[in-house]
């Protein structure tokens, strides 16, 4: 166990060496100032997990030899035990460790909970988006920090490096107007609609930022490594199924969202429906695609069809090269709310937002007449730079976190 800690120690020194982007995403200074013992983060591959462990490190006040950075899809802890390795980091004068991947460490929940219970160390650790729901003893246990893909308000700090503020969704429903002029004039060239449209299909992913051309690549990549390694991992898929889920992706891509009966998607894709279902449910997890429910079921086994949608419109890009201009609106609104809201549904309506708003998103011309008598009910209009009234602009939304 020594020689794999001074192994981890020297990779450590190397990866400190490497530059680190000064950009910090919009959980880092929760993170920072977390009181837990052990903190997590999870969420899809490829969103700076790893950057943020780093500079979480870097901000730390710990001398160099106090902490430790290491990832466990190294082949050097394919057979260590995770707890062996930190007790021993401790028992040396390690205060501090941050775990990367630990989904790849064997027995890595009950790893975790005797760290927890048994060592006096804190620990930041990151995850596959899946992983939160592997066991439910992991909330109570440890802080839980959720990261998302890039929201339209970091892409703009990132491509034009200025500030802008976050806000909270019940202030943009009722505040729109002045946020949205307010956004707009600080702005260089006062546009904001250019730079919306082109995040629609680039930019949600941080390494867009490392070699643009490269882009839909390491986005495929990704969806890759998600589909054969996370999922194979965490919920024993068999490769040859991994197809199966590349299919539904696919399928999804293509087809408006209430087009995705069950019936017709597991005879598209070629599976029964319970495993369709099972299928849904762990690409949904690993946030490769929203599942979104009628409203009515939140009270009875209604039966209505569920809505299917990518997890955001830059993945639009990467498997399929038509899509229809209202299953992408809903794409972009679902992602950014869904972030910190509840979703459904409904007959009247696109979505019904915390059980409470109720929201018709469409094009710039779009009319009230389907909600003019519900309460709370909003237009959510693309095309359009800024609102009036209970017409919002699509591209606000991103400004949600």
């Amino acid at each position: 166990m020594i020689r794999v800690l001074e192994n981890a120690k020297r990779l450590y020194a190397l990866k400190r060496n490497q530059k680190l982007p000064a950009y910090k995403r919009y959980i880092f200074d929760d993170l920072h100032r977390s009181p837990a013992k052990i903190t997590a983060i999870y969420g899809s591959r490829g969103i700076g997990k790893t950057t943020t462990l780093m500079q979480l490190l870097q901000r730390s006040d710990l001398p160099e030899s106090s902490k430790l950075y290491i990832s466990c899809d190294h082949a050097m802890f394919q057979d260590v035990s995770l707890f062996e390795f930190v007790d021993e980091f401790s028992k040396k004068g390690g205060e501090l460790i941050c775990i990367d991947e630990v989904h790849e460490a064997l027995n890595f929940e009950q790893e975790l909970k005797s760290i927890y219970d048994f060592l006096d160390i804190k620990v930041y650790f990151t995850g596959s988006s899946a992983l939160h729901l592997t066991s439910p003893d992991f909330a109570r246990r440890y802080s839980m920090y959720h990261l998302y893909p890039l929201s339209l308000r970091e892409y703009l700090e990132l491509t034009l490096d200025i500030s802008l503020q976050p806000y909270n969704l019940e202030t943009v429903l009722e505040d729109h107007e002045n946020i949205a002029s307010e956004i707009i004039q600080n702005l260089p060239d006062k546009k904001i609609l250019k730079f919306y449209t082109a995040f629609l299909k680039t930019g949600a992913y941080p390494f867009y930022f490392e070699d643009q051309s490269k882009y839909v690549d390491r986005m495929i990549e990704t969806m890759n490594m998600i589909l054969y390694t996370d999922l194979s991992r965490l919920f024993s898929i068999q490769p040859d199924k991994i197809d199966t889920l590349k299919k539904l992706l696919l399928a999804i891509c293509v087809s408006k969202p209430l087009e995705l009966s069950i019936e017709k998607l597991s005879s598209t894709v070629g599976i029964t429906k319970t495993t369709l279902y099972k299928y849904i449910s762990y690409l949904h997890d690993a946030e490769l695609i929203r599942h979104i429910t009628h409203e009515g079921k939140r009270f009875a086994a209604i039966k209505r069809p569920d809505k299917l949608y990518l997890a955001h419109t830059n993945l639009f890009g990467a498997l399929c090269l038509n899509s229809d201009a209202g299953t992408i609106r809903e794409t972009y609104f679902a992602a950014n709310v869904a972030a910190k809201h509840t979703l459904h549904y409904l007959d009247r309506g696109d979505f019904l937002v915390d059980e409470k708003y109720t929201v018709e998103i469409g094009g710039k011309n779009k009319s009230f007449g389907q909600i003019r008598d519900i309460p709370n009910s909003y237009v959510i209009a693309d095309d359009l730079e800024v609102g009036f009234g209970n017409k919002i602009p699509l591209w606000l939304f991103g400004f949600l976190y």
